[in-house]
């Protein structure tokens, strides 16, 4: 199975169910660091027309995994509520804040990335998606996109990303696991 059945499953799954946030429904793609969740977002965000926010443009950083839970509760509460939200963009070449994007409420919101599936704000997600691979798979499909430069972030980040996972217990709260390792 591909990215596309995936997005069928996940989007059959979150219309199944009530709404979450406010009128509409939310899918939260999270897992592990090259293990497929833009690709998923994608698939999703061309299957429905819904926007796509990637996690990864809401960090401040390597280092700002442990606040990207708030950052994107700070997004969704006034989502939840109907009303208009707003996020700002981190340049990561420029290593600073760039523009923000706003968002309206709408039917159907995707978010992918490390960590956007967080407890703090479970009441909101309709449906959580996993996705995991090997870790030698993941570091190099993460160093063939950014770099064998990147090494010692990327190593560090798979450490972060695990802690935050155990604490967070991402993947046994998920509603839907895949896995691209094959």
């Amino acid at each position: 199975m591909r990215s596309e059945d995936w997005a069928s499953q996940a989007l059959a799954h979150a219309l199944s169910a009530q709404p979450t946030l406010g009128s509409g429904r939310l899918i939260c793609i999270d897992g592990l660091a090259g293990a497929g969740k833009t690709t998923l977002a994608a698939s999703l965000g061309h299957l429905t027309g819904a926007p796509v926010i990637h996690a990864d443009e809401l960090l401040g950083g390597w280092g700002a995994l442990p606040a990207l839970g708030a950052t994107i509760d700070a997004v969704l509460r006034p989502l939840a509520d109907g009303r208009r939200s707003s996020w700002r963009r981190w340049d990561w070449h420029a290593s600073q804040w760039a523009e923000t994007h706003l968002v309206e409420p709408a039917p159907l919101l995707v978010i992918d990335g490390v960590g956007c599936g967080a407890s703090a704000y479970d009441d909101l997600i309709t449906t959580l998606v996993w996705i995991e691979a090997a870790p030698d798979v993941r570091l190099a499909r993460g160093l063939a996109r950014d770099g064998d430069h990147m090494r010692a972030e990327w190593e560090q980040w798979l450490d972060d990303e695990a802690a935050l996972h155990v604490r967070e217990r991402t993947r046994e709260r998920a509603d839907l696991v895949y896995s691209t390792s094959a």
